[in-house]
């Protein structure tokens, strides 16, 4: 699995000068307004731009000054290595400033340091301001565009599909899912029923669980009984989930419970038992992408499930990079110290260490990674 190895961001928000070796597993704790929530910002920034989608993010977020570290820095710097199998890690950079009302990509290269005695790496994109350039493959050299270019998304989103490396690159960062708490009320997409369509994720609001869950019964038997035997040992009441049609071509489910003759509809579910199954049907997915991003998971949980979640995530991030933000002190008890971020302030800006690079083999022989969390030997604390 391709990996997104390094990232270095300066200048966004509290992240001011912050760097990370990623991990397959990232659970983020800290308290509230110490960057957790940023660093997702900062895969859906990078997403967004891989898109071509990098303005109306920027605007959404209310332009880049609103989003750039405060009284601190004239300008957002990100870089990103990704692994490449047998070759070096791809290198990303992208500077953008502010330049008037809008903004200005001042920097953006993808460069790779295949030779090791070449005194530059190779260079896939160079470019600074409007003289853009690319690495022709039939040509063996830098061109600029002979495509009407936009100055306002990234180079990399406008890279020709015929480059391999670039295109696979962007292709990979493009691919990166957020998922927050999930809105379980009366009318919610979740609740209500849904179409009989293949679909192998249940979707950022659960509006398509049913059919996810649905569909994979139909193509993939192991990985749905998995499903409902993880169901079974989170709730052992449960004995199955059902499907009845509800019109033509949709569907609703059930979920039937040991105790009642009648099952259980989806508007007849609890807050705690929709999420879970959201969750656990959204980390079991053949199809999850690239990277995936889910914001505070433990939300209505009960803490006896947990354990179950923490086993959960680790698998999936066998299939997909995995970044959490967690408020749950519950939740790093199932987990090991590598894969646990502890994020904190100093000054006003945010510090990120794995808990692993603290001093922990003693404490660990004694005490729980959330007692350790919780008499502050690692930081992280309010």
């Amino acid at each position: 699995m391709n990996l997104f190895e390094n990232i270095h961001i300066h200048g966004y928000r509290r992240l001011y000068d912050l760097s990370i070796k990623m991990r397959p597993l990232t659970v983020m704790i800290g308290a509230n307004g110490v960057g957790k929530t940023s660093l997702l910002e900062i895969f859906l920034l990078l997403a967004a731009s891989a898109k071509g989608q990098l303005e109306p993010k920027i605007s959404e977020w209310g332009g880049l000054s609103e989003i750039m570290t405060r009284d601190r820095s004239h300008s957002l710097n990100i870089s990103l290595s990704m692994s490449v199998p047998k070759y070096a890690p791809l290198d990303y950079h992208v500077e953008v400033i502010p330049k008037a009302l809008s903004y200005e990509i001042a920097l953006e290269t993808l460069t790779q340091q295949n030779n090791i005695y070449a005194s530059e790496p190779f260079k896939h994109i160079e470019s600074r301001g409007l003289d853009v350039k690319y690495f022709s493959p039939d040509d063996q050299k830098l061109l600029r565009p002979n495509w009407e270019h936009n100055p306002l998304e990234t180079s990399l989103s406008q890279v020709p599909k015929m480059y391999q490396e670039p295109e696979n690159f962007r292709k990979r960062l493009a691919s990166c899912s957020f998922y927050g708490a999930l809105n379980v009320a009366p009318k919610s997409p979740v609740r209500l029923p849904q179409s009989m369509r293949p679909a192998t994720l249940p979707g950022s609001n659960g509006e398509d669980l049913v059919s996810c869950l649905y569909y994979l019964r139909e193509t993939d038997a192991e990985r749905f009984e998995i499903i409902e035997d993880t169901l079974a040992a989170a709730f052992p009441d449960f004995e199955r989930l059902g499907f009845p049609p509800v019109a033509a071509g949709t569907l609703t489910m059930t979920w039937k419970d040991k105790n009642f003759s009648q099952p259980l509809y989806m508007h007849q579910l609890s807050e705690g038992i929709l999420r879970f199954l959201w969750l656990v049907t959204l980390l079991q997915s053949p199809d999850l992408s690239v990277v995936t991003l889910i914001d505070e998971p433990e939300v209505s949980l009960h803490p006896e499930l947990l354990r179950l979640l923490a086993d959960l995530m680790r698998e999936a991030s066998q299939r997909t990079q995995l970044i959490v933000a967690t408020h749950s002190d519950r939740l790093i008890r199932f987990l090991s110290a590598e894969e646990v971020l502890v994020c904190d302030a100093e000054d006003g800006l945010t510090t990120m260490n794995w808990a692993d690079a603290f001093d922990l083999d003693k404490w660990l022989q004694d005490y729980s990674l959330d007692q350790v969390w919780a008499m502050n030997l690692i930081g992280g604390r309010p």
